[in-house]
């Protein structure tokens, strides 16, 4: 039987609740609540510093008009705080003791009027430290979802000393890659528990279904070859893609995300020009079950170094509920993914793949199988909780992880 979610959590997220491609921190909140916990969504405290760009500075803005607001219940059993800190200077102790107190003074104020009991603290990094002496909680969890210090514009050597506090303090650790994994493991022995990213089965399954196909991509050919997510070039390997484009010109390209703010990508520029490339923009979470049911195969094109190293793409689910096989780059995190993609590290690689998927196509996974199945948000969440309680009771085996 699975556990109950905790009666109280204080979640310290590193995105805010309406960031417009929702990632572990949004849906986990979302899920907790709606088993019943009192959910308390704490945005961003700030890793790196602010851009001249649209975007962080109507962040600043928000953040200003927000902060005389009490944390707003944007769903049943679902609070969202926007705290006001000074960002990005974690190193100094002055302003880690300006901000503890900004937070400190919301959350007891919160957990006062709503809380029930000493909540559980599940962080997504470790830039809460002063405010855990001062706050009072249950358990301490960190879900480590990604390598925040390879970040560019974060302070890689205090962001890994915070962390590395935090490993040795948690109750329990989880993480969604292999590479997370070792690093976290390292220090945190078998406290840290690997638990890979998932995606909501239900909604992208909707694909698999005869439905509309969007006007967008309704005048591109066949072969269609999608990525949806955002466009960052620490993220992807964009020589790759710039070189598979060009090569084969008869097989289209499509892309649904944009670029973040404030960048802007001379290869995505000039793949914007050829005529086999399509860039669609960003699209609502609701519309991508469509988006997909269009294409013929979804690809992971990471990097393989930095930040992209320690990544277990959320998309890989994604596309493999909706049906379609799967091109990657050779991730570490998808090493334990042979036999259920194709993998590819070159050009040459990545034609050949596609060539192979398009001559000789093999039937989607079912629904019900395993290698699928086990990796939904709620069937994720179900061992989470399993293990965050047998900590209550370390006599009972741990449950067992569906790798």
């Amino acid at each position: 039987m699975t556990a109950s979610p905790p009666r109280t959590v204080v979640l310290f997220s590193t995105a805010d609740w309406n960031a417009p491609y929702w990632t572990n921190k949004q849906h986990i909140a979302r899920r907790l609540a709606r088993r019943g916990a009192r959910v308390l969504y704490v945005e961003s405290v700030g890793f790196r510093r602010p851009r001249v760009s649209g975007r962080d500075l109507s962040r600043i803005a928000d953040r200003l008009v927000g902060a005389s607001r009490p944390p707003r219940e944007v769903e049943e059993n679902l609070w969202v705080f926007s705290p006001l800190t000074i960002p990005f200077a974690h190193g100094n102790r002055a302003v880690r003791a300006v901000n503890a107190g900004l937070l400190l003074h919301r959350i007891r104020r919160w957990l006062k009027r709503h809380g029930r009991g000493a909540p559980t603290i599940w962080t997504y990094h470790p830039y809460l430290e002063d405010v855990l002496p001062k706050l009072g909680f249950d358990r301490l969890v960190y879900h480590c979802v990604d390598d925040i210090a390879a970040v560019p514009g974060v302070d890689a050597t205090l962001y890994r000393t915070a962390e590395d506090r935090l490993l040795r303090r948690a109750d329990l650790v989880f993480t969604t890659s292999l590479p997370l994994q070792d690093r976290c493991a390292a220090m945190a022995g078998a406290r840290s528990v690997y638990e890979r990213n998932v995606a909501d089965i239900e909604h992208f399954a909707a694909a698999r279904r005869p439905g509309s196909q969007p006007e967008t991509l309704a005048a591109i050919p066949h072969p269609r070859i999608g990525y949806v997510g955002v466009l960052s070039d620490y993220k992807l390997d964009l020589g790759l893609l710039e070189t598979c484009i060009a090569a084969r010109p008869d097989w289209h390209w499509v892309f649904i995300g944009d670029e973040p703010e404030g960048y802007a990508s001379p290869a995505i520029a000039r793949m914007k020009r050829l005529p086999n490339a399509h860039f669609l923009g960003y699209r609502p979470y609701d519309a991508l079950p469509d988006h997909l049911r269009a294409m013929d195969v979804g690809m992971l094109p990471n990097l393989l170094t930095g930040y992209a190293a320690s990544v277990f793409p959320m998309k890989l689910y994604e596309y493999l509920a909706a049906g379609l096989p799967v091109l990657a780059t050779p991730m570490p995190a998808l090493r334990e993914m042979d036999g259920t993609i194709l993998v590819g590290r070159t050009p040459e690689d990545w034609i050949a793949a596609v060539e192979t998927i398009i001559s000789h196509p093999v039937p989607p996974l079912d629904l019900d199988d395993e290698r699928l199945a086990a990796f939904s948000w709620d069937a994720r969440l179900d061992r989470m909780l399993d293990r965050l309680a047998s900590l209550d009771n370390p006599v009972q085996p741990p449950p067992t992880i569906v790798n």
